[in-house]
């Protein structure tokens, strides 16, 4: 493993640029930590990891203490990290100056664990032979990396590498700013890129380096507060504070004197919202049936909602980072933004809105594949047999010996595979701001019309592409009996009556007829209301003569009490095998396996979940994704006519 690997890197950026990180959190060893008697492991194999982890200094998960956010993976049984650092304030500029400064900065992991195990003889985990006594912890989760003096992990040490630049703007200062500014400047001499490794051989002259450093900051910090902001500067000592932090501390105690226009987000005491309450409330603004809501959330937290109904987004972020104990901004800005985003209950918040608007559109859209199709389940994205007994034989008469003959059953099998359908949306920083919830809840709204729409298209697609079964026949094909053809296969009474002759006669492996009838006409939108005057009452027939007689013509058909289904999808010329004048028989979904919707255990609708924090998106990505599929089972139960020459 190369340098960069071992060791935990900050890269400033060029101007405008957050700093970059990179490095090692965890090498896969053992670890001393508080309250566990004897070493801990984590096994990282075992380990659930986040899309996106925050960087925190000390374990502290306040917000000025999230110094950055990055992504985590696990290589060669080691947990490397990258990402940025999207903080400004004292604690980001602190570590990365003190790294300058020759501070050894290491890295611990925050998890959860899931089960762990006193292990008192040998055992290899992450790759490495183990003495015992120690713990297993064989399954986990990360939670965050965090920035620490002394790590769990000594070998998780990290090099900084930083430029700094003075961000004061002299031109919009007073006279008594532009003397801080003076003596910050006069005091700050220009610093080159420059790389201090923990690992240095010459940890002397680090040491005497970091101690002139140190002399240095001191001195620049007592010149910019220049014996008038004591408090200042006893704090900017002995917290570490950068002179570049220092400065902008005093810049801001002398701009406290005048009146500052700012954004509050309005915060509630103690007794406020729960997230119960404020999820709930965010579902009543969003328009979702309060009856469905009682379900989910309760009688009393939903009466509670109604209170907050009508809450920005603004003060929902503010709830949020209040429920999770950290510090409210008072200026809403980007990085009350990010914290709030950084927090378990927004994203959650908002998910579980967009999951309820996305289902809501989606049960709404009428699915006609549901009515002419069976369910079923598939454990993976594999291509499965789906095995189904068609029967056992006839009943046989008993011999004289009184033996009853042996019935094998009799088993076939037809095939299913699901696929993944996604897209993604973002709430952005706009939508945000303009306290756009609508325009936000618009997407899964379509989302979930567009994955109802989803099964009809595959199932269409299929049913029109004629594919070939397991026999070598296609789906449709003289050779299974259930196709009608040339200019007689037209929707009529008299082609009707043809088709369900077929229908009828489908007989099972043995032979002998299934005795299942048929329920649905399925037609073109073309062929609707045809369809429905076959399938209707008798028919009004005037006779010949003077006395012109109205009377009744019988209509058989009317007695199959077959039900029309039309569809667009049988006529539009995006799928192969479309046509305006073919159509159908099916049976009830059940009594025949025609065709087959296919879920990933048991998960029949749409989900919503929180994407990745981009650090190129001024706000939060969602995904929406759907696992399903759809197969013909058996070409039984349907008849197909052309309808045409």
């Amino acid at each position: 493993m190369n340098d960069q690997n071992e060791f935990l890197e900050i890269t400033a950026g060029a101007k405008g640029k957050r700093p970059t990180v990179n490095g090692m959190a965890y090498s896969g060893g053992k670890m001393r930590l508080p309250g566990w008697k004897f070493p801990v492991v984590v096994d990282l194999a075992g380990m659930t990891i986040p899309d996106t982890v925050p960087l925190l200094a000390d374990h502290n998960n306040s917000t000025a203490c999230r110094v950055g956010m990055i992504s985590a993976k696990v290589e060669n049984n080691q947990l490397l990290i990258s990402g940025e650092i999207v903080a400004e304030g004292d604690v980001a500029s602190g570590i990365v100056a003190q790294g300058k400064a020759g501070a050894d900065w290491q890295l611990s992991i925050g998890a959860d664990v899931q089960e762990a195990e006193l292990v008192k003889g040998k055992r290899s985990v992450n790759g490495i032979d183990l003495e015992g006594p120690f713990y297993h912890v064989t399954k986990s989760t990360l939670r965050e990396v965090s920035v620490v003096a002394v790590g769990a992990d000594s070998t998780t040490k990290m090099t900084v590498r930083a430029q700094f630049k003075f961000k004061g703007e002299v031109e919009s200062m007073n006279e008594n700013e532009k003397k801080v500014v003076s003596a910050a400047q006069e005091n700050t001499p220009v610093q080159a890129a420059a790389t201090v490794s923990a690992f240095n051989d010459n940890s002397a002259e680090i040491a005497a380096m970091a101690a002139k450093e140190e002399r240095e900051r001191v001195v620049k910090i007592k010149a910019i507060c220049n014996g008038e902001f004591d408090k200042i500067e006893v704090q900017a000592i002995e917290e570490g504070w950068t002179p570049e932090s220092t400065t902008e501390k005093v810049l801001a105690a002398f701009r406290t004197k005048q009146p500052v226009a700012e954004v509050n987000i309005s915060v509630k005491k103690n007794d406020g919202p729960n997230l119960k309450t404020l999820e709930a409330a965010m579902c009543l603004r969003a328009g979702i049936d309060e009856d469905s809501l009682v379900k989910d959330y309760g009688e009393k937290a939903v009466e509670m909602a109604w209170d907050d109904r009508d809450m920005s987004i603004r003060a929902l972020m503010g709830e949020c980072l209040r429920l999770e104990g950290m510090d409210v901004p008072r200026r809403f800005d980007n990085q009350a933004i990010q914290a709030a985003f950084s927090t378990v209950s927004l994203p959650g918040i908002l998910s579980n809105v967009a999951n309820k608007k996305l289902l809501q559109a989606y049960e709404a859209q009428p699915i006609i594949a549901t009515k002419l199709c069976t369910t079923g389940d598939l454990n993976d994205f594999k291509e499965a047999d789906r095995f189904r007994l068609t029967d056992m034989g006839d009943l046989l008469p008993v011999a004289a010996d009184g033996e009853i003959k042996e019935g094998g059953l009799i088993e076939e099998s037809a095939k299913n595979q699901i696929d993944t359908f996604a897209k993604k949306f973002c709430l952005t920083r706009k939508m945000i701001i303009n306290d756009d919830l609508g325009a936000f809840l618009k997407v899964p709204v379509a989302m979930g019309n567009r994955a109802a729409r989803l099964v009809d298209q595959l199932f269409f697609s299929r049913l029109l592409a004629n594919p070939t079964q397991g026999d070598g026949k296609a789906l449709f094909s003289a050779a299974h009996k259930k196709l009608l053809t040339g200019a007689t296969s037209a929707l009529s009474a008299d082609s009707l009556k043809k088709a369900i002759e077929l229908y009828l006669d489908q007989v099972d492996a043995d032979g002998q007829p299934i005795a299942v009838e048929p329920r649905y006409l399925v037609v073109p939108t073309a062929l609707k209301h045809l369809a429905i005057e076959l399938t209707r009452g008798a028919t009004l027939v005037m006779s010949g003569g003077t006395d012109n007689v109205v009377r009744p013509a019988l209509n058989v058909i009317v007695d199959e009490n077959l039900q029309v289904v039309s569809s667009p999808y049988l006529a539009n010329s995006a799928y192969v095998g479309a046509s305006s004048t073919g159509w159908y028989l099916f049976g009830q979904p059940g009594t025949v396996d025609t065709f087959e919707i296919g879920y990933l255990k048991g998960r029949r609708t749409p989900t919503v979940e929180r994407g990745d924090l981009d650090f190129n998106v001024l706000g939060m990505w969602f995904r929406v994704f759907f696992d399903v599929g759809v197969r013909e089972q058996d070409h039984r139960g349907i008849v197909k006519a052309n309808g045409a020459a």
